[in-house]
């Protein structure tokens, strides 16, 4: 099988001042089509730049990164922006809705910019919408719905350009706690359905809802595999034993 997302020997080097900064420090990772992975660490981990990049925002300094079995580590600025809007749906934890497009043309507007018709636009949005269970608010503005709902919204824009991969930023973090698991759980069920969704979040009970965990510190990956092993949920001590991480309680796996 041919890995969806393939990053190889991955380096990303700021220079900050006299200081230099290696945001992701040589890092390899695979994802295949139909996975549902969190890359998960906490602030300066290195958790955000490997989104960038994945995310065809940002290039790496050296190393490779193939998409689709498309070298796009060394693309400009057009053609990231290309790759982008074929292959990658993006859900943020702010909404990024405009205010003045009602909800249908909310999810049809990155379609336009991709040059369908209006015809295939609306075809799409709808569908888009229907798997969100939001096909009957698709007049409304985002100021007529609840903070869910415009979340949901904003993961139907992502399903209307039928991505390779739906990369989710921290999609529940300006959600309450119950809200944020009905987002969760129309992402696992979108993952049910065939798609591949990557989670990016610092917070470990999140985490632990994907298949796959990714632990990133200091720009290294400190753990990759299943999200039910107890070791994605520990960091080594300075004396090597385990500890539990920050923020993972009993509930994280209800």
């Amino acid at each position: 099988m041919k890995h969806l997302i393939e990053l190889k020997n991955l380096y990303k080097i700021y220079q900050m001042g006299s200081e230099t900064v290696h945001a992701l420090d040589g890092i390899s990772l695979t994802i295949d089509p139909g996975e549902f992975v969190a890359i998960v660490g906490q602030s300066g981990s290195g958790k955000s730049t490997a989104m960038n990049i994945i995310g065809c925002l940002d290039v790496p300094t050296s190393g490779t990164y193939h998409l689709g079995g498309v070298d796009v580590s060394t693309m400009d600025d057009d053609q990231q922006a290309e790759i982008r809007n074929k292959m990658l749906g993006f859900i943020f934890q702010q909404y990024n809705l405009i205010p003045k497009l009602n909800v249908l043309e909310n999810v049809e507007l990155p379609l336009l910019y991709a040059g369908l018709s209006s015809s295939e636009r609306r075809q799409r949005a709808l569908a888009a919408l229907e798997r969100v269970g939001l096909s009957d608010k698709c007049k409304n503005l985002p100021s007529q719905l609840s903070g869910g709902q415009q979340q949901r919204v904003s993961i139907a824009r992502a399903l209307a350009g039928k991505p390779s991969v739906i990369l989710a930023d921290e999609p529940t973090g300006a959600l309450d706690s119950r809200t944020g698991r009905e987002v969760l759980g129309f992402l696992k069920k979108l993952n049910q359905e065939g798609d591949t969704v990557v989670l990016i979040t610092h917070d470990n009970s999140i985490a632990v809802q994907a298949k796959r965990i990714v632990r990133l510190q200091d720009g290294k990956i400190i753990y990759d595999g299943d999200a039910s092993d107890p070791r994605a949920v520990v960091q080594p001590t300075v004396s090597g034993d385990l500890e539990p991480l920050e923020g993972f309680g009993e509930e994280a796996r209800a």
